[in-house]
């Protein structure tokens, strides 16, 4: 199974959101010739406008939980999967407040975006999706939004955890061992914790616990934007001995024997104009 994540956005919080000191687009994950997208918050679409993708392209997209920085994007990013509405086609996956809303958070889609898709399915943790083929583990976050989950994706060439939001526990890093890729949020730099999310300090007892090949530092809040991520990523490398770098708008990471690290190239398929006439909805 093929296995390549462009990272969309590398920015995390409100305050980057807003700004866009880096983008907030989430992941693009293309297995087997499928292509996910997850967590399409502000600058997803930009982001694939850039790289040339023809959101027409996504089979799948998967939203962890009800917070803007993850989310904003996705009804359109939904309306392109399905051809502008045209086409009842690709999956949709999210969360509980994500799809039907609970304690004040969400619902973040319509129930028009999710009936124009193929199929709208709500996770908790514990479950096991098959998304396209990708067998994927939910797994239970500590955060804000107490709907929010992380993500196993089972690869023929190891386990992609993206852990998602949350603040640290031993048990909750349990979740992940096994991985041979670990996609950390780290919102904050040092041992400045903001509740509900990682900071270096709490990043680096994460991996030690996990111990994976490679770590990636996303979901970067403004301050440690400004603080350099590839500085408090080093810090990290250092103390848990193992691999650890700070992602990069646009970065990608394709699975194999070994794991190879590159930059987006511009997708070479059909983009836009689309061959069928535009109408209005």
């Amino acid at each position: 199974m093929s296995f390549k994540i462009t990272f969309l956005g590398t920015g995390g919080g409100r305050h980057s959101a807003m700004y866009q000191t880096r983008c907030t687009g989430g992941m693009l994950v293309e297995h087997d010739g499928h292509f996910l997208h997850i967590d399409p918050g502000p600058g997803a679409l930009t982001q694939m406008k850039n790289i040339h993708y023809d959101p027409a392209d996504t089979d799948s997209i998967i939203i962890s939980h009800a917070h803007p920085d993850h989310y904003t994007d996705a009804e359109v990013a939904i309306e392109g999967m399905t051809r502008g509405g045209w086409t009842k086609r690709g999956h949709i996956y999210g969360s509980v407040t994500v799809m039907e809303g609970q304690g004040g958070l969400g619902p973040c889609l319509s129930q028009y975006h999710m009936n124009i898709a193929a199929s709208a399915t709500v996770f908790r943790p514990g479950d096991v999706l098959d998304i396209d083929g990708l067998r994927t583990e939910i797994c239970y976050a500590d955060h804000s939004d107490p709907t929010n989950v992380g993500f196993r994706f089972i690869t023929d060439d190891g386990i992609v955890s993206y852990v998602s939001d949350t603040q640290y526990s031993d048990e909750l890093a349990d979740q992940y061992i096994g991985s041979r890729v670990l996609i950390l949020p780290v919102t904050a730099p040092d041992d400045s914790r903001i509740k509900y999310h990682l900071c270096t300090a709490d990043a680096t007892k994460f991996i030690k616990r996990v111990s994976p090949e490679l770590t990636i530092f996303i979901h970067l809040g403004i301050v440690m934007i400004f603080r350099g991520p590839k500085e408090q990523a080093d810090v990290a490398e250092a103390e848990s001995g193992c691999k650890v770098i700070a992602g990069e708008d646009l970065m990608t990471v394709e699975m194999g024997k070994t794991i190879l690290l590159g930059k987006a190239k511009t997708f070479t398929g059909t983009w836009f104009p689309p061959s069928a006439p535009l109408t209005h909805h």
